[in-house]
């Protein structure tokens, strides 16, 4: 029995609004959190980490070595 050409119509559009509603959502996540993927089921180490890494850095998602470098130099302006 052949499916008539109607039916295809609203198929087509189901289909491309649920695609487009998944990729608006793994694009909304990333640039939450910063390009990276979202992490999940974070435990008490992850948590912490992250809110060091928020600490140092201004941001939870990405480590920087400036911090470090910057605390190198002072402290070494500081002793000379």
């Amino acid at each position: 029995m052949p499916v008539p050409f109607e039916a295809l119509i609203p198929l087509g559009i189901i289909v491309a609004m649920t695609g487009v509603t998944g990729t608006l959502l793994n694009y909304t996540k990333r640039i939450r959190h910063e390009g990276k993927p979202p992490r999940i089921s974070l435990d008490t180490w992850d948590t912490q980490m992250m809110e060091r890494d928020r600490r140092l850095t201004g941001s939870a998602h990405r480590q920087s070595v400036a911090c470090f470098l910057w605390n190198i130099l002072s402290f070494y302006q500081l002793n000379n």
